[in-house]
């Protein structure tokens, strides 16, 4: 059996229906004897519907997800090495795209029968703002394969002492030379990190309005169905009056028939007795016209 196939159909699924569908794969993966397999699959875990949300958006707009990854790479370099305003910058922008596309995720859920509270929304802002912060999470989220809502991460990791580069020692007599050549470097790098902040801020600014201006939409359908939904029911209640009406006058014209039936009887009866008595009488007066004649 391709457990991986498996494992990627299992968790498209919604989570009250992950452990029947995984249990009947171990099921089937055992009669086939594949103790792998089974093993395997048995160890796949149910996600939490938070978890199951976010993962809804990897899986549904993987190109939305691989421009989130690549813009928090970006943010994730602005936070090494700017300075406070523009962190202040970049994180409101963070803010931003993540609470933007946790409500996408959540339309996203509804839209597949799925009803989520104002505290799955949070868990989804929460394992967006984990995605940023943590490769490990990250993975497993774009893979749409997430089982929990990851520990609150808001900010990015530090800079580890092992990844700052080593000093290089320098001649006594060149480091006035040095520190303006560091000065114009650093100089420089800060533009370059300042212009990268920028277009990072600028796309997620894009981002955020094409996310709002799809929330927007998705909001005006919902609308528009809602009263689609409305005007079916007034239809409904319509028809529903007009079958009780039409229910009741047939039970009207039920009686009339009945009555009318009887009635028809008892007039063919009168019809038939009238008949005879007029059959007798003919007889009589056929009989008294002979016998008066000479």
């Amino acid at each position: 059996m391709d457990v991986e196939q498996i494992a990627e159909e299992l968790y498209g699924l919604k989570p009250a229906e992950f452990t029947a569908a995984r249990d009947a794969y171990v099921a089937e993966a055992r009669r086939a004897k594949d103790t792998a397999a089974a093993r395997a699959i048995a160890a796949l875990r149910r996600p939490a519907l938070g978890a199951w949300t976010a993962n809804l958006l990897a899986r549904q707009q993987p190109e939305e997800a691989a421009r989130f990854l690549a813009l928090g790479e970006t943010l994730r370099e602005a936070h090494r090495k700017l300075d406070g305003e523009q962190l202040r910058v970049a994180g409101r922008r963070q803010h931003q795209l993540v609470g933007a596309l946790a409500r996408t995720a959540v339309g996203l859920a509804r839209e597949a029968g799925q009803p989520v509270s104002d505290t799955v929304l949070h868990e989804v802002e929460q394992t967006l703002h984990a995605v940023l912060a943590r490769p490990d999470v990250a993975e497993q989220w774009l893979k749409g394969r997430l089982v929990k809502v990851p520990d609150a991460a808001v900010d990015f990791a530090a800079v580890a002492p092992d990844e700052v580069p080593a000093r290089p020692s320098r001649p006594a007599g060149a480091e006035e030379a040095v520190q303006t050549k560091g000065r114009e470097r650093e100089g420089e790098r800060r533009r370059r990190d300042l212009e990268r902040a920028r277009a990072a801020a600028k796309d997620a600014e894009a981002l955020v309005d094409r996310c709002e201006r799809e929330l927007g939409e998705a909001r005006d359908e919902r609308t528009a169905a809602e009263g689609q939904v409305e005007a079916a029911a007034g239809r409904v209640r319509g028809l529903e009056r007009e079958l009780h009406e039409a229910r009741a006058a047939k039970s009207a014209a039920e009686a009339i028939v009945a009555e009318t039936s009887a009635a028809t009887k008892a007039a063919e009866c009168a019809v038939r007795e009238a008949r005879r008595t007029a059959e007798q009488t003919a007889d009589a007066v056929d009989r008294l016209e002979r016998q008066s004649e000479p």
